[in-house]
């Protein structure tokens, strides 16, 4: 069970680590960011090592917001991310389908992407479930070829619950369709009213317990890592306890699988 550092926000990536020491979190999900000690293996290897929470998993930086991190090329930041995550010794990169504006990246991806894993031998580079975006009463879709990786068909995946309540899909069949290449799974909720959430789990209406009870039987080796928001929080110790209530979600149904056919 991983902490993602997007988790904490407002506060920044060493809190991460603190937070996930303090709650009894196995590791940390790196995001990387504008925030420079996200960028730096040895700042991250210090706090590992400080607190003693290994980093298990980097997401590269893939968001908005991020698109000027390392460099404006896709690549490079990609390339940059393995190097982080196979320094540190974390077997999973999440990273996301291009965006529309992202040519000659997006027709290149899969090829890319591919060549890239041939390099970092020791890493899995799971491509994460997306959302169509809803505005004013309409709907499209920023990547290409679309927001459902498995539409496309990769080595690796990263199942995000509360993106699949964004595009109204469920989860459940979501990780049939990703199949044994399901790699990592980003824990947090939604209502399904069409925007990204990232609610603790069990506050929305996806099969958050059902989906965790059905790892054991898809024989998933992976890392679960709680991706919620709390930036609306008032205080630390609200910020913590809902940390704390979505790791005991998580352990109670991880621990209690059930078959698929169940």
């Amino acid at each position: 069970m991983l902490l993602s550092s997007s988790s904490v926000f407002p506060e920044r990536t060493a809190a991460a680590f603190q937070l996930a020491a303090a709650l009894g979190y196995d590791g940390v999900e790196v995001m990387v960011w504008t925030d420079a000690v996200s960028q730096d293996a040895g700042a991250l290897r210090g706090l590992a090592e400080h607190y003693g929470v290994p980093v298990l998993s980097v997401h590269a930086p893939c968001l908005l917001v991020t698109q000027r991190v390392w460099s404006p090329d896709p690549w490079e930041r990609l390339r940059r991310a393995a190097e982080l995550a196979d320094t540190l010794e974390a077997p999973t990169v999440v990273v996301h389908p291009p965006f529309t504006w992202q040519r000659d990246y997006a027709r290149n991806f899969a090829d890319g992407l591919r060549t890239v894993a041939d390099r970092f031998t020791g890493l899995h580079f799971a491509v994460e479930n997306m959302y169509p975006v809803r505005m004013a009463g309409r709907q499209f879709v920023p990547y290409v070829p679309g927001w459902d990786p498995t539409e496309v068909g990769y080595p690796a995946y990263t199942l995000d619950l509360s993106h699949c309540a964004a595009s109204h899909s469920d989860p459940l069949a979501m990780a049939d369709r990703m199949g044994a290449g399901l790699a990592h799974v980003h824990l947090g909720d939604g209502t399904g009213e069409g925007r990204d959430e990232h609610l603790v789990p069990g506050r929305g209406t996806q099969p958050c317990a059902e989906l965790l009870r059905s790892l054991a039987g898809r024989g998933f080796t992976g890392s679960v890592a709680v991706e919620v928001t709390t930036r609306g929080a008032r205080s630390r110790a609200v910020r913590e306890a809902d940390l704390r209530e979505s790791l005991a979600f998580a352990r109670a149904h991880l621990t209690a699988p059930t078959p698929l056919n169940a």
